[in-house]
């Protein structure tokens, strides 16, 4: 009952659209169709690790950040939704015998970025213990963007149709590709912005 609260409670403040939502700071420096390449500033996310395949994440990894963000923390203090939701797959080894190591299912943190108003000093901390606050340098990202209901076999294709754009611009890709999704879960398919989204090294063209 009260996940059920709670999901209302956030749809209640989430707009149809993301663009009536805060994202980021950053600046766009290239925009070619659906790609672009954009410098972001410094921000702080609150982020939640979960075992299992993609749907489980976001909807799993949803909940305590929600609840974190809605008042489930120190000074029960309520901190605005922000776009867009990430997800970053990585792989969890585990050690199974001294000299032996077994692939373990796929790990994704999930993310919400914090609102540029707080700090580190002034974000309320999290009563959940699963949910940590981080801060995140500047970045240069590249992204494709597209429409649909964020599935992760989607994903995986503007993934691999991404990173052919950036060996075709001579970018180099320095970090795991992430899958962020703009809009609230009602919006309907066709409506909704989800971007892959990997983190970039400046060409020395650029620098």
């Amino acid at each position: 009952m009260r996940y059920v609260l709670l999901i209302a409670a956030i749809l209640s403040v989430l707009p149809v659209t993301a663009g009536a939502t805060e994202e980021p700071p950053h600046q766009t420096l290239v925009k070619d169709g659906r790609y672009e390449i954009r410098q972001y500033e410094p921000t702080i996310v609150a982020e939640v690790e979960i075992t299992g395949d993609m749907r489980r994440a976001g909807n799993s990894g949803f909940r305590p950040l929600a609840d974190f963000i809605f008042g489930n923390n120190t000074a029960r203090s309520k901190i605005d939704m922000t776009a867009p939701v990430t997800r970053v797959k990585s792989q969890k080894i585990a050690m199974t015998a001294p000299v032996t190591r077994t692939l373990e299912d796929d790990v994704w943190t999930v993310a919400f970025v914090m609102p540029k108003e707080w700090t580190m000093e002034t974000l309320p901390v999290p009563n959940n213990s699963d949910v940590t606050l981080r801060e995140v340098p500047g970045e240069l990202m590249a992204t494709v963007k597209f429409s649909g209901i964020g599935r992760e076999r989607v994903f995986e294709q503007k993934q691999v149709a991404l990173q052919a754009w950036l060996s075709e611009q001579g970018y180099e890709a320095i970090g795991a590709p992430r899958y962020a999704g703009y809009d609230a879960p009602y919006v309907p398919g066709p409506f909704r912005r989800n971007e892959v989204m990997i983190p970039i090294a400046a060409r020395p063209a650029d620098r």
